[in-house]
């Protein structure tokens, strides 16, 4: 009994050290609000790590074998999202917009397999009690609900100030990851000749300089490099470990 007993707490420290490390190795993804596909990992992450730490009926260098096989893969598939724009939509699905000017989109909320109810009880969440103060609603990855109230529901609104604002518009990206998003382009209006040109305006010839650009509400379109004129990042941290 008593080396069985020992045999566990061994395997469990082994357990609790090796999920430390991979969970540190694999970001941040594994934390907070996580994506259909990073909650499934984590569930069968910390399922082989119980295993491993309480199973004896194997030896633990079978179940470490298996739990290191399914975070290098955890880790080659968020290497390969980072890299191919298709292949992240294709693993994390995409945003859909569910309401649009007050109205439900229903088709889109069958998409996403969302029910009538969920979206009344997201939109509650987000004080937003009245569907025709919603400019847009935006069902995340994560499953949760992004809301944009029309401007004069706003706080400080248009009505309080008895002054006349403009519609509220989204940030549309149009650059993501040196790849130029045609479609958000005609969805703004604009077409591969402005953006060009608006690059050049700012000094850059080459799209493959871009990490992110996006049109903001007041049609100025923002920009942001892979090298970033910051002669010094700030740190917030005190941590100097290896991850």
């Amino acid at each position: 009994m008593m080396e069985e007993t020992w045999v566990v707490i061994v395997r469990a420290i082994i357990a609790f050290f090796t999920l430390l490390i991979f969970t540190r190795i694999l970001g941040k993804q594994q934390m907070g609000n996580l994506s259909y596909f990073d909650y499934i990992n984590g569930i069968v992450i910390g399922s082989i790590g119980g295993t491993l730490a309480t199973d004896l009926s194997a030896k633990a260098w079978v179940h470490w074998v298996g739990l290191t096989t399914f975070v290098f893969l955890t880790f080659v598939f968020q290497i390969s999202t980072l890299k191919s724009r298709y292949f992240s939509k294709m693993v994390n699905a995409q945003p859909a917009v569910v309401v649009q000017n007050g109205m439900i989109l229903e088709d889109n909320l069958k998409k996403m397999r969302i029910s009538m109810d969920e979206l009344m009880m997201l939109l509650r969440r987000k004080d937003m009690f009245d569907i025709t103060q919603v400019e847009y609603a935006i069902l995340e990855t994560d499953g949760q609900l992004s809301v944009l109230p029309k401007a004069d529901s706003q706080p400080v609104t248009g009505q309080d100030m008895h002054i006349t604002r403009t519609p509220a518009k989204l940030v549309t990206e149009v650059i993501m990851n040196q790849t130029i998003l045609e479609q958000n382009l005609k969805q703004r209006n604009k077409d591969h000749s402005w953006l060009m040109e608006q690059l050049k305006a700012q000094g850059i010839n080459d799209v493959k300089e871009v990490a992110f650009a996006a049109i903001l509400p007041n049609d100025t379109l923002y920009i942001d490099k892979y090298k970033d004129d910051i002669k010094e990042c700030m740190d917030i941290s005190d941590y100097k470990g290896p991850f």
